[in-house]
C-alpha cells in the first residue's frame, strides 16, 4: 500500500482560514464528495461521530481525521494545508495546519489500520511536514504526500 492509491491529485487542496473544527471537517467532506463522489452529509456526520469519541489531533499541528463511510470500496483520502493554523483539540494543544483524512469501507479492518499508520507515519516526518507547509501549489503538496520515502508500506 502507498499513498498514491489513496489519495487523488483532486483530494488535496490549501485553505487559507477556517473558522472552527466543523467549518474543516465539512471542508474535507464536501472535497471527498467532489473527488470520490461521497455524500458530502453523510460523509461530515461520520466525521463528525468520530471526533466526538476523541480529537484526531494527533500533535505538532498534525491532524488525522478518520471515518468510515458506506458504499466505499477502498479506502481514499483528502489532504489541507491550513494557511493560518486553527485549534483541533490536538494532543499537545498546539494548533493544526496540515489535515490528512482517511474515508474507509465500513467492513474494511486491517485496510483501514494499514492506511492510518501509513499516513501517520509519513505526517510524523519532520522533513515531509516542513515541505508540506513551506508550499502552497496542490500539484506539490500531493508529490510531496506520495513520493516520500515514508509513504511506502508493505
Amino acid at each position: 500500500m502507498d499513498l498514491s492509491k489513496i489519495l487523488e491529485p483532486t483530494a488535496v487542496k490549501v485553505v487559507g482560514k477556517l473558522t472552527s473544527k466543523k467549518r474543516l471537517l465539512q471542508e474535507l467532506a464536501e472535497l471527498a464528495a467532489v473527488t470520490y463522489g461521497l455524500d458530502v452529509r453523510r460523509t461530515m456526520e461520520a466525521l463528525q461521530e468520530r471526533e466526538s469519541l476523541g480529537p484526531t489531533g494527533v500533535g505538532h499541528g498534525v491532524a488525522l481525521p478518520h471515518a468510515r463511510i458506506e458504499g466505499l470500496d477502498h479506502v481514499v483520502g483528502a489532504f489541507l494545508r491550513i494557511e493560518s493554523p486553527m485549534d483541533f483539540d490536538a494532543a499537545d494543544r498546539q494548533p493544526v495546519d496540515l489535515v490528512f483524512a482517511l474515508f474507509a469501507p465500513e467492513d474494511s479492518g486491517v485496510e483501514h489500520l494499514k492506511a492510518l499508520a501509513l499516513v501517520s507515519r509519513t505526517m510524523r516526518n519532520t522533513t515531509t511536514c516542513s515541505k508540506l507547509r513551506a508550499n502552497n501549489d496542490s500539484v506539490t503538496l500531493h508529490a510531496l504526500l506520495t513520493e516520500s520515502p515514508a509513504t511506502k508500506a508493505a
